[in-house]
């Protein structure tokens, strides 16, 4: 974890235990740091699991291993590893996640595709292969630890730990989902955010778990971006262990189902906006709304132009309310628009209406607006019904320090 904590930080809330799950950490060394740096989680038999994972065509082995045992739907193990990521490692990175996953299966006494791991740091560095078999051996034998033990192990330039919870009622039990997540850059994910891992003890079928994390997903993870890079290693894990004794959810027709669904996407949105309060080098967390496109779809991708946008974010950071720049992310985007039907806003006031500046707007709250951390920014198109709402931060020159000094 970094020393200097985000100003846009949130206090690591008291996160429930779920039953089936116990949580270790070791130091296992990837980097010349002291402190713990592998994650390990066992997970009851009985648990399955469900997974979304990076678009990137240059993904990791850790990635490919993930995508590869998730169609099986088990997990008995999770192994998060940071300070070195293991893409474009070839060969070398594919012996170290396999070795992982045979230690530890030898251990719990399950097939290695039971054994989910996920890595995160230096890109093109293979993981060391004694230091993971060591660390292996050392988190088998740790005694239990707590969510935030893991959460700050997990991370990497991170300088807060992130995590969440929420409950449902499923059929008259009460069920309990627990997350945690890394990431503050590389962020502009096609599926998820960096390493992301949710536990609860409901009882899902794995098939219709990955159906409703799909749709999570979609409305969370996949509308946050913080400098517009998609990493090789994200993903976004959830395991549900069954235990709360519920009748198990096998579709939406089943009593409770919405009702998980929506704490599920709950606590998905909870976590993917504590990944942009942690941006690297952000003051200010953005929310970009965008209502009249011509399909939902169009709305996201030209709110994803606005949040992408150099010129957008550093006049974000400048306080600058230069709405000339949301009209060109707009522009740029690709999709429909109109120029004499967009109208835009800043917080309340609105700034442009059909196409042009509104004659004699007050700009005193808009400034005042962008004093604050939480900031808004609406667009409408005029053309038809499509909507989408994004998350980001704004851009300033700590993201440059951050990132000019990454591997030192």
């Amino acid at each position: 974890m970094s020393e200097a904590i985000s100003p846009l930080a949130s206090p690591f809330p008291a996160l429930p235990p779920i039953e089936g799950v116990r949580i270790a950490v070791t130091r296992a060394g990837y980097k010349a740091w002291e402190r713990t740096d592998l994650t390990y989680a066992a997970l009851d038999e009985g648990t399955v699991v469900a997974g979304v994972t990076t678009q990137s065509k240059c993904p990791s082995p850790e990635v490919e291993w993930c995508r590869k045992a998730l169609p099986l739907g088990r997990a008995r193990a999770l192994v998060v590893n940071a300070g070195n990521s293991n893409a474009f490692t070839g060969n070398r990175g594919r012996a170290a996640v396999e070795a992982i996953a045979a230690r530890v299966a030898g251990h719990v006494g399950c097939e290695p595709s039971d054994v989910f791991v996920a890595s995160t740091g230096v890109i093109g560095v293979p993981l060391p292969i004694d230091k993971a078999e060591a660390g292996i051996d050392a988190v088998l034998q740790a005694p239990e630890a707590g969510w935030r033990d893991a959460a700050e192990t997990i991370g990497t330039t991170d300088t807060f730990a992130k995590g969440a919870s929420a409950s449902a009622v499923i059929g008259g039990k009460s069920v309990t989902l627990v997350g945690i997540i890394k990431g503050s850059g590389m962020i502009a994910p096609d599926m998820a955010t960096m390493l992301g891992f949710i536990f609860t003890d409901a009882a899902v079928e794995a098939s219709f778990l990955q159906t409703m994390l799909d749709a999570a997903n979609k409305q969370t993870f996949s509308c946050i971006t913080v400098d517009g890079d998609t990493s090789t290693s994200d993903t976004v894990l959830a395991f549900a262990t069954g235990k709360a004794g519920n009748a198990p959810l096998a579709s939406f027709d089943n009593d409770g189902a919405d009702a998980f669904q929506a704490a599920l996407t709950d606590i998905c949105r909870q976590l993917a906006h504590l990944v942009v309060r942690d941006g690297e080098g952000a003051s200010k967390f953005i929310q970009i709304s965008v209502d009249g496109a011509e399909s939902d779809a169009s709305a996201h991708r030209i709110a994803m132009s606005i949040a992408n946008s150099p010129l957008v974010k550093t006049a974000i950071a400048g306080e600058d309310a230069n709405w000339g720049r949301v009209v060109m992310a707009v522009g740029k985007a690709g999709e429909p628009a109109e120029r004499d039907l967009l109208s835009i806003r800043f917080g309340a006031t609105q700034v442009a209406r059909h196409g042009l500046a509104v004659e004699n707007y007050d700009e005193a709250p808009v400034a005042a607006h962008l004093k604050g951390q939480e900031i808004e920014i609406g667009v409408d198109l005029g053309l038809g019904e499509g909507h989408a709402t994004v998350w980001t931060c704004d851009l300033t020159h700590g993201y440059i320090s951050i990132n000019a000094d990454y591997r030192s």
